[in-house]
């Protein structure tokens, strides 16, 4: 019984041993940084000199000015253009585990975008749509005289942005749809068969049901990503021409304005957006789940 106990003990040791290490790293690369920008949030602070302390000063000046808050209007298009890209990549992750051929090449044809680096995917389509580039040269030789301004034009800026946004990111939802729906027991399509389901009703009842978690994450992911995007903007436009998103303008308020106060604060609202839009997203898959139960 002595012997029982000391081997469960060192089981413990070895667990909290190898959890030890990536806790730390967690606490000091992730929480301390928050819990230090929440108190430069009360701040004013140019990031050199003395520091004072504002109260909520800086959260009154950030709700206060709807430039600082128009800037969310662009997430808009990043929101959409996630959930078009999480349908895009489940129509092809489907066609991908139906048993064609090539699966592995086509799985690696659609994941090769995400595997190039954001800063060169910026340079790729900067060249791709701007006014004398490869898109607009193609068009003029299509007979096409006034080619859009892909890139100058306020009301065309933000779709191709999200356009470059869409092609880099559907590889990855679409390896994680597939794995998600390959580890599905095939025993349940064979019996769908036999009773004569058809491919709309296997997906309906079947695939999607069984790969909602995946799904969920991946809503997640696109939420984050649609409020917080930064690198395919900023070297395409700089944030110029009404492309400007709240992290491009959260950088430009700490670096470009040195108000390091002001830019805590902007990144604390950000912060707690994304923690409430996922959770109430994780609410609503959780109530779904449990209806269906």
């Amino acid at each position: 019984m002595k012997g029982q106990m000391s081997y469960k003990r060192q089981q413990k040791w070895v667990v909290f041993t190898f959890l030890l290490i990536p806790i730390l790293l967690v606490v000091v690369f992730g929480f301390l940084p928050v819990f230090n920008m929440f108190g430069y949030s009360f701040l004013k602070w140019d990031g050199i000199g003395t520091k004072k302390f504002i109260g909520l000063d800086n959260y009154i000046e950030l709700f206060s000015r709807p430039e600082n808050l128009r800037v969310f209007g662009v997430s808009i298009y990043y929101f959409v253009g996630s959930l078009i890209q999480l349908a895009i990549a489940l129509l092809f992750a489907v066609i991908i585990c139906s048993k064609i051929r090539a699966t592995n090449f086509f799985k690696g044809v659609l994941f090769f975008p995400n595997l190039i680096n954001g800063v060169a995917i910026g340079f790729i389509f900067l060249y791709f749509f701007k006014d004398t580039g490869t898109l607009n040269t193609l068009l003029k030789l299509m007979g096409v005289e006034n080619p859009p301004l892909w890139l100058t034009d306020p009301g065309k800026v933000n779709y191709s942005l999200t356009f470059t946004s869409i092609w880099r990111y559907t590889g990855f939802n679409v390896v994680m749809f597939v794995a998600a729906i390959q580890s599905l027991p095939s025993d349940v399509y064979e019996a769908a068969n036999l009773d004569g389901a058809n491919a709309w009703q296997q997906f309906k009842y079947i695939t999607f049901p069984g790969i909602a978690p995946v799904v969920q994450i991946n809503m997640i992911l696109a939420i984050k990503g649609a409020v917080s995007v930064f690198e395919i903007p900023y070297i395409m436009t700089g944030g110029g021409n009404g492309s400007s998103t709240f992290v491009i303008k959260t950088m430009d308020t700490a670096f470009k304005f040195n108000k390091i106060g002001l830019a805590s604060a902007m990144a604390i609202v950000l912060t707690i957006i994304v923690i409430v839009v996922s959770a109430i997203q994780d609410r609503l898959f959780s109530q779904k789940n449990g209806g269906q139960a």
